[in-house]
């Protein structure tokens, strides 16, 4: 049997690096995408394809042509971005690029990929509750929760449009993590998400694809 084989974007630091860590520690092969390498990255057994910047189609027309016929397993559509926008404040220009890289970027990655992808493949897009209409109790934060409620839509359309090609797709929200974005005010350690996620990932089939779901198992409402 081939070692199965993993990509990971924002792959240089928080949960995109312990994605990377865990899988190559479980024998998959990993290949980390990310803008900038990390010196922890580095040390790491796996293919690190450095510079790209998934909000950029020459970036990811490189990526594209990099991976060129190597299946893809798993596609991890892991990369964020993360700002305070608050009524009064608001600045259209941070909430566009939260759109390009948090929704956007994650279907055109996946576009760019599809013919690595092949029945049996799992797509899981790492969203955040934080995009429920039905569970926002706390308002603000509108570049990131558009941006997500956004991913969410893509990630069901996904799961429909790629069900005859037995292709399954995760919408994940990770719990609220210790990470850079957050200036390590989670709940819970990047490596613990990562885990969850992963047997998420690993539960994932075409009877629960396009499903949205906490990292815990619990399924989230839209």
């Amino acid at each position: 049997m081939s070692q199965p084989h993993v990509v990971i974007t924002g792959a240089n630091r928080g949960i995109g690096f312990e994605f990377a860590k865990q899988y190559a520690e479980k024998g998959y092969k990993v290949t980390a995408v990310c803008r900038n390498n990390s010196k922890q990255l580095t040390e790491l057994d796996v293919d690190i394809i450095e510079g790209v910047d998934v909000t950029k189609a020459s970036d990811l027309l490189r990526l594209k042509e990099t991976l060129a016929d190597k299946k893809v397993d798993i596609l991890i559509n892991n990369a964020g971005l993360l700002h305070k926008d608050v009524l009064g404040e608001l600045d259209a220009g941070t909430i566009r690029a939260q759109f390009e890289v948090n929704a956007l970027a994650p279907l055109r990655v996946t576009e760019a990929l599809l013919d690595n992808l092949s029945k049996g493949s799992k797509i899981a897009l790492i969203t955040s509750r934080m995009g429920s209409i039905a569970d926002n109790g706390s308002g603000s934060r509108y570049g990131y929760r558009m941006s997500k409620a956004a991913l969410n839509a893509a990630g069901k359309s996904l799961s429909i449009d790629l069900k005859d090609k037995g292709i399954a797709v995760a919408i994940l929200h990770p719990g609220f993590v210790q990470t850079d974005m957050v200036n390590h005010a989670g709940d819970i350690p990047a490596e613990t998400a990562a885990e969850r996620l992963m047997q998420r990932i690993d539960e994932l089939s075409m009877e629960s694809t396009g499903e949205f779901y906490h990292s815990n198992g619990d399924p989230l409402p839209w």
